[in-house]
Order: C-alpha cells, then sequence, then structure tokens
C-alpha cells in the first residue's frame, strides 16, 4: 500500500529538518533517498556549502509527488562549478519535486537559480 500525499509532504518535512544546516552524511541521506542522482547531488554540493540550508517557503503533495518552493542558503567553503571557495554568504530560489517510492525519495526534479548564485559567487567587493 503506497502512502498517502499527507504522508508524502510529512516525509519530505521530515527530510528538509534533517539535512538544512547539518552535515549531510551518506548515511544521513541514505535514510531518506534512494535516487542515485539526487545523493550525488547533495554530496557536491555538501563539499562546496558545507551545511547549506534549504529553507521551505511551500510545500504541496499529490499521489506519489511532494513539490517544494525553497530557498537555498549556505556559505562557499569548496569548489563551486570551477570558483574556488570564496567565504561569500549565497542564497537563492529553487523549486523541485520529489517523487515518493518505499518512504524514500526515488526521484527529482530540480529547477535552480544557479545562475544567481554563480553571480553572488563572481561578485566584486563593494567599494568603499
Amino acid at each position: 500500500m503506497s502512502a498517502t500525499p499527507a504522508e508524502n509532504k510529512q516525509l519530505i518535512g521530515r527530510y528538509l529538518q534533517a539535512v538544512s544546516g547539518q552535515a549531510k552524511t551518506p548515511e544521513l541521506v541514505a535514510r531518506f533517498v534512494s535516487d542515485v542522482s539526487l545523493a550525488e547531488h547533495i554530496r557536491d554540493v555538501e563539499a562546496a556549502f558545507p551545511e547549506y540550508e534549504v529553507i521551505s517557503e511551500e510545500v504541496v503533495a499529490e499521489r506519489d509527488l511532494v513539490a517544494v518552493r525553497a530557498t537555498f542558503q549556505g556559505v562557499h567553503r569548496g569548489t563551486f562549478y570551477g570558483v574556488a571557495p570564496t567565504g561569500r554568504s549565497v542564497s537563492a530560489g529553487l523549486m523541485i519535486f520529489y517523487r515518493i517510492e518505499g518512504g524514500r525519495i526515488a526521484d527529482h526534479w530540480l529547477q535552480f537559480d544557479g545562475a544567481s548564485v554563480m553571480a553572488q559567487l563572481q561578485a566584486q567587493p563593494a567599494l568603499p
């Protein structure tokens, strides 16, 4: 028997609470994620922005899908798409759909404002 949309929404709420602002260890991610490409994405972003946050603004669930509108926030401490660590705090909007299967995230579709993050990382220091 599959989970209800409300149960899937609660799962994503627990997932976001568990990983936001925390170290995203492989063991923690595996508790919630079976989607290999999402686990790799989390690992890569965590390496560039340790303990980054995903701040949920809206969550909608239907059937086995959960949609999240959120804000990404992190401090750039590792290489990100060829940009050496800057120590800058960045934030950007994102929308992500999760497909839930067997109590874990089995698939995802992510729309992220990466151009905004890159602009924040490459911004020139403010003039005095």
